[in-house]
C-alpha cells in the first residue's frame, strides 16, 4: 500500500491586483508594486521599472503595509476619559473634535495668535500645515523636513544648483571621492543606497563623518569620529585648509554660488572674510 504525498504549493497566490503607487515612508518617494488580495493590501514591493529605487525597497517601506492594517491604526477622533497614561479614551465624532479645537484656539487668535507654536511629523502635508498656521496668523511653526532631507536638499541647491534625491543626486557615475556627513542610523534611502554601491564597486573612495560608525559609515574607506555638535568646526577648517592650499574654484564660486554676497569687503586686521 502506497501512500500519496500532498502536494506543497511553493508558489502560492500572493495576490489579485498589483496597483502600482509611490512609497510616502520617507522623502525618497520609490516605486512600489502593492498587491492586493480580497480588496485589502497584502503584500508591497519594489517597483523594478521606476527610476528612484529600480525595485530596491527598505524595510520602512515595506512596514508600510501597516498603515493601513494596524490594528492600532486611528479610525476617528479620541478623546482622554481617564486620568493622563491611564490609555484611557473614547471615540469622539469629527464635529465634537472640531469644536473642541475651535474652543482651545479662538481665545489665542483673537488675543495673539503669534503665541501659538506647533511642531509636526512627518504629515506629507507641510503645504498645507505652513498655508494653516499664516492663515492663522503665527510664524511659529516647524515640521520634519526641516530636521532631515530639506537641510541637504538645501545645501544641494547652493552648491550643485539641485536638490537631493527626488530632485535630483550626485554625480555617481563621476564621483571619485564621497563624503557622507550624519546621516540618521535609522533612515534608509534606497537613492543613496544605490549610489554607494555604485562607486564602491569601481573603487571610488567614501569618507563617512558622525560620531558613531554604523550604517552608512561602516561601509566607508575612512571614517571620522568627530565629538557630536563639532560638524560646523570640522567643515569650516577643512575650508581654511582648501583656502589657504589656493584649492578653491573661485570662478565658480562666483558665477554660480552667493559666495559674492557673503564676502566683507571691509579691510583691517579686525574685520572677517564673511
Amino acid at each position: 500500500m502506497t501512500h500519496q504525498q500532498p502536494i506543497l504549493n511553493t508558489s502560492p497566490k500572493v495576490s489579485d491586483e498589483i496597483r502600482q503607487t509611490t512609497c510616502y515612508m520617507c522623502a525618497c518617494r520609490c516605486g512600489i508594486n502593492v498587491h492586493m488580495k480580497d480588496g485589502k493590501v497584502a503584500y508591497i514591493e519594489g517597483n523594478r521599472d521606476h527610476p528612484v529605487n529600480k525595485g530596491v525597497l527598505c524595510a520602512k517601506g515595506s512596514a508600510g503595509i501597516m498603515q493601513v492594517n494596524a490594528p492600532s491604526r486611528l479610525k476617528a477622533p479620541m478623546i482622554r476619559t481617564g486620568p493622563r497614561g491611564s490609555g484611557q479614551y473614547k471615540e469622539i465624532s469629527w464635529d465634537e473634535a472640531l469644536a473642541i479645537a475651535v474652543g482651545w484656539l479662538e481665545p489665542v487668535r483673537h488675543e495673539a495668535p503669534e503665541q501659538l507654536a506647533f511642531f509636526t511629523g512627518r504629515d506629507q502635508s507641510q503645504s498645507f500645515t505652513s498655508f494653516w498656521a499664516q492663515s492663522f496668523g503665527t510664524p511659529n511653526y516647524a515640521a520634519h523636513g526641516g530636521f532631515c532631507s530639506v537641510n541637504m536638499a538645501t545645501a544641494g541647491i547652493y552648491t550643485m544648483g539641485g536638490a537631493f534625491w527626488e530632485f535630483g543626486q550626485p554625480d555617481w557615475d563621476h564621483t571619485k571621492l564621497f563624503m557622507l556627513f550624519g546621516v540618521a542610523e535609522d533612515h534608509d534611502s534606497n537613492p543613496i543606497k544605490m549610489g554607494l554601491g555604485k562607486i564602491k564597486k569601481r573603487g571610488a573612495r567614501v569618507i563617512g563623518v558622525n560620531p558613531i560608525r554604523s550604517g552608512y559609515n561602516a561601509i566607508a574607506d575612512e571614517w571620522v569620529g568627530i565629538t557630536p555638535g563639532t560638524d560646523g568646526l570640522f567643515i569650516l577648517s577643512m575650508i581654511h585648509v582648501l583656502m589657504k592650499a589656493g584649492k578653491i574654484d573661485l570662478d565658480y564660486l562666483s558665477r554660480y554660488t552667493n559666495a559674492p554676497v557673503l564676502v566683507n569687503a571691509a579691510e583691517g586686521p579686525d574685520k572677517g572674510l564673511f
